[in-house]
């Protein structure tokens, strides 16, 4: 959980859609489509969704993994769901399980957050980590070469009486258009393979030398 909306600095490509957006859902997948890797078709695509079950403002991040996964949007792997959730206890474990099992792994981070009253129930999408945990008393690691975040309450005060207080019916409404926007991502993304591309043409070459 992130606790302040502008832990990371705004980058050039930072995309706010509010929940309620008539066409939230293409416009997060082309958020997401636009800031995937297309350099190297063999680079695995990671969602790495943070947070628990035990705290309904903290529940963003295992509800898209599990609606996810209920999905199994191709090519795509997910990590963090309800029954498994990646949180604050075993966050650092869990990211060494998945850069082993994923060899150069492109992550995502999808977390949620507070922020201003007028932001609640946008979600963010934009290159860099996130940083979970900014309330505990605990240093963890960023996570994600990009990262999806919702804004699912207000800071500033009393924060984790906020979150176990946040609506769930606005979290899962968000859950769910971050799930759908993922998925319609993974239905038209397609990196470019620039290797494969390359070694074609030299060997055409070769072949017309001989």
């Amino acid at each position: 959980m992130n606790f302040k909306h502008n832990l990371f600095e705004k980058r050039n490509s930072l995309a706010r859609i509010s929940h309620d957006e008539l066409n939230a859902v293409s416009l997060l997948a082309a958020g997401i489509n636009d800031l995937l890797p297309t350099g190297i078709s063999s680079r695995p695509v990671v969602f790495v969704c943070i947070g628990t079950d035990r705290s309904t403002g903290d529940s963003l991040g295992p509800l898209v993994g599990t609606l996810l996964e209920e999905k199994k949007p191709s090519p795509f792997f997910v990590y963090g769901t309800l029954e498994d959730p990646i949180h604050a206890v075993n966050l650092e474990e869990k990211l060494n399980e998945i850069k082993k099992r994923h060899f150069n792994s492109y992550i995502i981070g999808i977390d949620a957050c507070l922020g201003r009253l007028k932001s609640v129930g946008f979600i963010q999408v934009g290159e860099g980590p996130v940083k979970p945990g900014a309330g505990v008393n605990k240093e963890l690691p960023e996570v994600g070469h990009m990262h999806i975040t919702g804004i699912v309450n207000v800071s500033g005060f009393m924060e984790f009486f906020v979150l176990q207080n946040t609506r769930l019916n606005l979290v899962m409404k968000m859950a769910k258009i971050i799930a759908d926007g993922i998925y319609e991502a993974s239905l038209t993304y397609r990196p470019k393979q620039i290797f494969s591309t390359l070694k074609w043409k030299l060997d055409d070459e070769q072949e017309q030398m001989t």
